[in-house]
C-alpha cells in the first residue's frame, strides 16, 4: 500500500467517452483501492449531457461513487482548459491524467506512480507510432518542426496526453495562466525531470476534433512559444533586399546598355529606370519597418503574458 493521495483527472466530452466511462471508473478503482492509501476521480463534463453521466454513475458501488467529483463547464472548451479546470480541483500528492483510451489498461497507474518515485515529477505516456490520415501527419510534422526550431521547448511529439504530475511540479504549471494554453508546452515550459514509459497504444485523432480545430490549436501554439513569425518576416525582409538589388541592377544595366540581365534586348523608356529603383527602395524599408515591429510586438506580447521569469524547483538545508 502507497501512502500518497492520487487524484485522478478525466475529461467526458464525447459519446465515446460516456459508454467507456463506467468501465474506466471501475477498472481504475479496482487498482487504486488496493495500491494508494488515498485517492480522487475528477470528471470534468465538457458539455454534454448531465443525465447521460449519471446514469452511468449511478449503478456504481457506492465506495467508488462517494471518491468522483463531476465539475460541470457551462460551455464547452477545448480540451486543454477543460483538463485545467480538472488540475485546478485535483487536491492530491500527484495528480494524473488518464485517456478513455487506456480504460483497459488501469494498471498503468501503478507504473506511471512506480516511475514518479525514481525521481521524476512528470511521468508521461508514449506511443510508438501516430495513425493519422495525411493531411494530419502533414500537419503535425510541420508544426513539430518548427517548435523544435524556433523554441527552446523540448516536447515529445510521440506523447499522449496521459501523464503523473507531482504536486510541486502542478503548482508551478497552475501558476502559468495564459488565455491561449497548449499543455504539452507548459509541461516543458515548467520544466522538472520528466521522463516517458513506452505503451502500445498509438495516438489517433480525436474523433471530435476537425482538422480545422487541429489547425488552429497549431497557429495558437506555435504563435505563443514559438519566434517563428519573427524569424519569417526576416527572410522575407532579406529577400526583398535582394529583389530590389536585382531589379536596381537590372534597371540600372537597361538603362546603360538596352540589354537586361537575362541578356534580351529592350527599348530605354524615360523614367523607367527612376521608377524602378524608386519602388524597390521602398518595398525594402517597407519589409524592414515590418521586420523592426514585429520584434517590438513580440517583445509586448512576451511581457504580457506574464510568464514567471524562473521557477524554484526545490530547496535543500544543510
Amino acid at each position: 500500500m502507497h501512502h500518497s493521495f492520487i487524484s485522478i483527472v478525466g475529461v467526458v466530452q464525447s459519446p465515446y467517452q460516456i459508454r467507456s466511462l463506467g468501465a474506466w471508473l471501475t477498472g481504475l478503482y479496482a487498482v487504486l483501492e488496493t495500491q494508494f492509501s488515498d485517492f480522487e476521480f475528477v470528471l470534468v463534463n465538457n458539455h454534454c449531457e448531465q443525465t447521460d453521466i449519471d446514469a452511468v454513475i449511478r449503478p456504481l458501488p457506492e465506495n467508488l461513487r462517494k471518491n468522483i467529483f463531476l465539475l460541470n463547464l457551462s460551455t464547452p472548451v477545448n480540451r486543454d482548459n477543460a483538463l485545467l479546470a480538472g488540475l485546478d480541483r485535483a487536491n492530491g500528492d500527484y495528480a494524473v491524467i488518464f485517456e478513455f483510451d487506456f480504460a483497459e489498461q488501469p494498471d498503468l497507474i501503478a507504473q506511471l506512480w512506480e516511475k514518479s518515485q525514481a525521481g521524476f515529477d512528470i511521468v508521461y505516456l508514449r506511443a510508438r507510432e501516430r495513425r493519422l490520415p495525411w493531411a494530419y501527419r502533414l500537419l503535425y510534422w510541420i508544426f513539430y518542426g518548427i517548435l523544435q526550431r524556433y523554441s527552446q521547448l523540448r516536447i515529445d511529439p510521440q506523447a499522449h496526453h496521459s501523464r503523473i504530475i507531482s504536486r510541486r511540479a502542478l503548482n508551478s504549471l497552475l501558476r502559468l495562466r495564459e488565455n491561449s494554453r497548449y499543455l504539452k508546452a507548459i509541461y516543458s515550459l515548467v520544466g522538472y525531470n520528466t521522463a516517458a514509459i513506452d505503451v502500445t497504444q498509438p495516438l489517433v485523432p480525436e474523433p471530435e476534433a476537425s482538422f480545422g480545430d487541429q489547425f488552429r490549436t497549431s497557429l495558437v501554439a506555435i504563435t505563443s512559444f514559438t519566434t517563428f513569425l519573427r524569424s519569417l518576416l526576416l527572410w522575407i525582409f532579406i529577400s526583398s533586399c535582394l529583389v530590389a538589388g536585382a531589379a536596381v541592377y537590372n534597371a540600372v544595366k537597361v538603362k546603360l546598355s538596352n540589354v537586361d540581365i537575362f541578356g534580351e534586348y529592350h527599348q530605354t523608356i524615360s523614367g523607367w529606370a527612376y521608377l524602378v529603383v524608386l519602388i524597390s527602395i521602398f518595398f525594402a524599408i517597407t519589409c524592414l519597418n515590418l521586420y523592426i515591429m514585429s520584434i517590438y510586438l513580440s517583445n509586448i506580447y512576451s511581457e504580457i503574458k506574464n510568464r514567471p521569469l524562473y521557477i524554484i524547483e526545490s530547496v535543500k538545508r544543510y
